[in-house]
């Protein structure tokens, strides 16, 4: 009955969906024979089917958006000149970390090591009516998007010069200031709470002439992109998003790989033809 369920899981939601159905049956399986409910599990020798694609599906498979290095340089230019008060700075943390929206604006001091050059992301911002103080701080949806970060003398010295003047507007403002050390935290309206997620929007896209369909979520692919086309490994890339299995973020290695493996082949035709 067990495997019936799970088979007709399978043709109606996606794999990682079903997986997590069957985790949590196994869970209540497990304490149903620790409370002497039942004897035997009926989980043990189940499996998911993993289904397969057809050809038409894995052609219609869309490369999620995401910058090109020579547009994402434009990006944050726009964004120091242009952009509001902590624009910058936000977009640097997401582009240069693959860091999820969620996890950036609940970054609190504690979380940054001036000193080892890294950022450690423990926790996620849930706010389920945009009201900026009704806000959760909540663990990460799996294991894996708990890590630590290393991350550029770049962002580091933006963050220094952020801390001084967060100081300052906390001198001023004194007690009205919600002091509960977010990096990302509201100046004027509510003075110290964490800003909501809908307003660190890609307002400068337009600006910088870039494709408005491009979204804060894009710098998460854009980073995966640019590290593979580093010749950084998958498993460094997921480990570095905090990832244990993602099909986006494999979807775009490959898809960048595939085309530096055609650039390599191109340039060693080039080459011996060189020599004729």
């Amino acid at each position: 009955m067990y495997q019936d369920a799970l088979d007709d899981l399978i043709e109606e939601y996606a794999y990682n969906t079903v997986k997590g159905i069957n985790r949590t049956g196994r869970m209540i399986f497990k304490k149903a024979i620790e409370l002497e409910i039942v004897k035997k599990d009926p989980t043990e020798f189940t499996s998911i089917k993993k289904p397969i694609k057809t050809i038409e599906e894995l052609e219609e498979k869309q490369i999620p958006k995401y910058m090109e290095k020579e547009e994402l340089y434009l990006f944050l230019e726009t964004a120091a000149r242009q952009g509001l008060e902590m624009d910058y700075l936000a977009f640097l943390i997401l582009s240069y970390t693959g860091m999820r929206i969620g996890e950036l604006v609940c970054l609190k001091w504690n979380d940054i090591n001036f000193n080892e050059n890294t950022i450690r992301i423990i926790k996620t911002y849930y706010n389920e009516k945009n009201n900026s103080v009704k806000y959760q701080l909540v663990l990460p949806k799996t294991k894996g998007s708990i890590r630590t970060i290393v991350v550029e003398d770049e962002i580091i010295e933006e963050l220094k010069k952020h801390k001084t003047a967060q100081k300052k507007a906390i001198k001023l403002l004194g007690d009205a200031y919600y002091n509960e050390g977010f990096i990302f935290a509201n100046t004027e309206r509510r003075p110290g709470y964490p800003m909501l997620i809908k307003t660190v929007a890609n307002r400068l896209l337009k600006t910088a002439g870039l494709n408005q369909e491009l979204t804060p979520h894009s710098l998460r692919h854009t980073h995966t992109s640019l590290l593979a086309e580093a010749g950084v490994g998958l498993e460094e890339i997921m480990d570095r998003l905090g990832h244990v299995e993602d099909e986006t973020t494999r979807l775009i290695y490959l898809h960048v790989t595939k085309e530096l493996k055609k650039e390599a082949s191109h340039k060693f035709g080039q080459l011996m033809r060189s020599l004729h």
